[in-house]
């Protein structure tokens, strides 16, 4: 029970990545607070035993964010540990995208951890303690051909990570961004659907390009990128700051 008496806080934690970084820490002995905008899989996973509460927000509204945490920590208390995974992916050439693709994965990547650490980080810094965990993506460290919007934002996510880090390194806060290739969960099996569909080839062709991409040979499981993200929430994680941890199977 490692992080007994520590109050989480996971943005898109119904589902996929959300879902089994909110159980890990969950099992830790922190209580879990998870939002999102459907309230179907929020409700399921507090059901589960997997967080403890849950609150209906879109990241990319500020207020709504900023109202989720206040009421969070009126329940729980302050918020020790903040987990930014909300996202989504649009896919398709650079030459077609609209701007308002560009528009929507920053606001949700970029903006929706900025409100969010906006809010919890300076009761983090007043009370020495605090761990914020950006959940960026391999397109975060290097380019993926028809998503640049989305490769766009996870890049700006990873630089935010370090200048936050730098700014708080020595205020007992620590930030950092775990970086995973292609997972296991609803985002990534909707996107080869999608490449399906648009291409006319065979699903299970597309995973197999999927999965190529990583020596490993196979998709990564969120299990294995929320155990990545526990040992950054860890007290024996105080000295790790500012960096991008890649659990991608090999590919970077």
């Amino acid at each position: 029970m490692m992080l007994a008496g520590k109050h989480a806080f996971v943005t898109g934690g119904g589902r996929g990545i959300g879902r089994a970084v909110s159980a890990a820490l969950t099992r830790a002995g922190a209580a879990v607070t998870v939002i999102g905008r459907s309230e179907a899989p929020l409700r399921a996973t507090v059901e589960a035993g997997e967080a403890a509460a849950f609150g209906i927000a879109d990241v990319t509204d500020v207020i709504e964010v900023k109202r989720e945490i206040t009421a969070a920590e009126a329940s729980r208390g302050p918020v020790d540990i903040l987990i930014n995974n909300a996202g989504s992916v649009e896919s398709g050439p650079f030459i077609k995208a609209d701007p308002a693709v560009f528009r929507t994965m920053w606001n949700v990547h970029l903006m929706g951890a900025v409100y969010a650490s906006q809010a919890v980080l300076p009761g983090m810094i007043e009370r020495g303690f605090g761990r914020i965990v950006n959940i960026a993506s391999t397109a975060g460290l290097k380019g993926y051909a028809y998503v640049s919007a989305y490769c766009a934002a996870k890049h700006a996510l990873v630089g935010l990570t370090r200048a936050l880090a730098a700014e708080t390194a020595t205020r007992g806060v620590t930030v950092n961004a775990v970086c995973p290739g292609y997972t296991d969960t609803d985002l990534v099996r909707d996107s080869i659907a999608r490449v399906a569909a648009t291409t006319g080839r065979a699903r299970t062709d597309v995973l197999a390009a999927y999965e190529k991409d990583a020596p490993i040979g196979r998709l990564i499981r969120p299990e294995e990128v929320a155990a990545a993200v526990l040992y950054l929430c860890s007290a024996e994680a105080a000295a790790v700051t500012g960096t991008t941890l890649a659990v991608a199977g090999g590919e970077m």
